[in-house]
């Protein structure tokens, strides 16, 4: 069963920007799956646009098997987003924040109280709770972000670069938690540049490249892939993998400096 699908997506940006050129691609149930991709390369368009912050040029986007338009909103009371760029009320602490986005998603008053004290004690808060988000580090900010993705329970979750800025520990358990969720039937959709996290963590991975869809596996046979069926040498890592796929002759960066 597919939660999301993509038929022939395409957006263009003022200036006749390509963004998205044709993308389709399937996103199966219960997944963790990575979408990745060179700077540029249409990720978040595609994170924005299932968002509905953006809207597509062309092509279909399905969530649960419908169609979803850009100010269509009656789909996200299922889904927890974080995005590239997201826009907090700053001046509200994380405690307000938390009780806020709760009441947004029509939870029980009582609900809402227990969900926020357990998230802040999850993402290592508590300390902070009282403070305006406004103060917050990055990554502070990031967790306020992924607590309230997950207050509704939603079904599905679309996080643009969750772990950036994250320390170590709380990265682990954040991927535990994610695990999880999908292991109880949720789907987690995630951009992220850390292949080697994206390796050992996603169930499947998507690889996005000048706004085309250029590879898309399961990271399982990820060893076994044979490159182009070309050359028969074997991928030994999802890095080898992606700088393959996304290196095109004429504009391969330089390999060294000349002075080191």
């Amino acid at each position: 069963m597919s939660i999301i699908e993509l038929v022939d997506l395409k957006k263009v940006y003022m200036g006749n920007h390509v963004a998205l050129d044709g993308v389709s691609m399937t996103i199966p149930h219960s997944t963790v799956f990575g979408l990745l991709g060179p700077n540029g390369a249409g990720k978040s368009t595609i994170i924005n646009i299932l968002a509905g912050v953006v809207k597509r040029s062309e092509g279909i986007a399905k969530i649960f098997g419908k169609t979803i338009e850009h100010d269509d909103y009656i789909h996200k009371k299922d889904i927890g987003f974080v995005l590239e760029d997201p826009h907090y009320l700053e001046k509200l602490t994380a405690t307000e924040y938390l009780h806020f986005c709760g009441a947004l998603y029509e939870l029980k008053s009582t609900d809402i109280k227990e969900r926020v004290n357990e998230l802040l004690t999850f993402f290592d808060l508590k300390g902070r709770a009282t403070s305006q988000i406004e103060t917050y580090s990055n990554g502070m900010k990031k967790k306020v972000s992924l607590a309230a993705a997950l207050i509704h329970q939603p079904k599905l979750l679309i996080l643009d670069e969750p772990l950036e800025g994250i320390d170590p520990t709380s990265a682990k358990q954040i991927k535990d938690t994610l695990r999880l969720m999908a292991d109880r039937g949720v789907t987690v959709v995630l951009s992220s540049h850390n292949l080697d996290t994206v390796e050992k963590f996603c169930d499947e991975v998507a690889i996005i490249h000048k706004g085309k869809l250029v590879f898309q596996t399961k990271t399982e046979e990820i060893r076994i892939k044979i490159k182009d069926e070309v050359s028969q040498e074997r991928y030994q890592s999802l890095e080898e993998i992606f700088i393959d796929v996304v290196s095109d002759e004429d504009d391969k960066p330089a390999s060294s400096l000349s002075w080191l």
